[in-house]
């Protein structure tokens, strides 16, 4: 048996993230983030994977397992991000590099989740409650949060998507999604192959964000309306319900992305990835392919990592 996961590799989840100037990936028991410095040289940092779902076999429930994927990914996300920032500074700035403890990055992830969770469902129900008195029914009530939901998320990547700063960080995405397409349809892992595939990926997270958005609409559904503190309440509660449900479809979606009625009912968030991807150049296609073969280096199908029951988001 060969080092790395070369063999089976092909069965293997792969995810990623587009960090500053490079690219995170994650396998299963691996991630690692290649960053483009400076001097041009491509700068790798590898890290070890003990996933939580691997421990106690209750967080490979369905949903349940989605909500432990997404919390993992989160926490390497903010991790691979202080990487590449630091890997931006010059010889000269060595000295500034910052070591963030793990305090600190608690409290960022917890007002990162706080902020998303306002805009995207306390502020939605806030405004809809206002009309409350005008609306004869519950259905309308959640139909019209809805609505008013997926309009401020859809928004919100329209805003940023038109952020000039932001846009070598989309081409990074593009990178990412291009060479994971490349690793799935098992071409060569190459520049000049990676970049013949799409930009846009079933599993992608925006695509993930946007069946949050229309998935809330039904969850919340049952609970008529209640008080307007229980109707806030539930719509912050309910989030982790909404994250599991919606990983489990994007999970399903990504095994079955070639059904073509599967393909209609992810067609709108492929489209949104328009906004949230842009063509990269070979030079980026080149650091998430050397993010890739970081991971694929690691990866050790004989210890049973390929068998963990975890779909990464793209």
């Amino acid at each position: 048996m060969p080092d790395g996961a070369l063999v089976a590799k092909r069965d293997a989840p792969v995810g990623g993230q587009a960090v500053l100037e490079g690219v995170m990936m994650r396998g299963v028991s691996t991630w690692a983030v290649a960053v483009r410095k400076p001097d041009g040289q491509i700068g790798v940092t590898t890290e070890t994977i003990v996933s939580w779902a691997r421990r106690h076999r209750m967080l490979r429930w369905p949903v349940v397992r989605g909500v432990v994927a997404l919390a993992e990914s989160m926490k390497i996300g903010f991790s691979a991000l202080g990487i590449s920032a630091n890997a931006q500074l010059s010889e000269d700035e060595e000295e500034e590099k910052v070591e963030i403890g793990g305090f600190a990055w608690a409290m960022t992830i917890v007002v990162s989740l706080g902020l998303a969770v306002g805009l995207f469902f306390v502020i939605p129900v806030g405004l809809t409650s206002l009309f409350r008195d005008q609306l004869d029914s519950a259905v309308l009530f959640w139909l019209v949060e809805g609505v008013l939901r997926t309009a401020i998320f859809i928004g919100y990547i329209v805003l940023i998507s038109r952020v000039k700063d932001l846009r070598r960080v989309f081409e990074y995405h593009g990178a990412e999604h291009k060479t994971i397409s490349c690793y799935e349809a098992e071409d060569e892992l190459v520049p000049s192959r990676a970049k013949l595939y799409s930009r846009l990926h079933p599993r992608c997270g925006t695509s993930f964000l946007l069946i949050v958005m229309v998935l809330a609409i039904f969850v919340f559904a049952p609970l008529g309306l209640p008080a307007w503190y229980w109707l806030l309440l539930s719509r912050i509660l309910g989030v982790p319900l909404i994250a599991g449900l919606s990983y489990e479809v994007i999970r399903w979606a990504g095994r079955n992305r070639d059904k073509g009625w599967v393909r209609g009912v992810m067609w709108p968030g492929l489209m949104l990835q328009n906004l949230t991807t842009r063509e990269p150049d070979e030079s980026q296609l080149e650091v998430a392919i050397a993010s890739l073969n970081a991971v694929l280096e690691r990866e050790k199908p004989e210890e049973g990592a390929w068998l963990e029951p975890i779909e990464i988001v793209a």
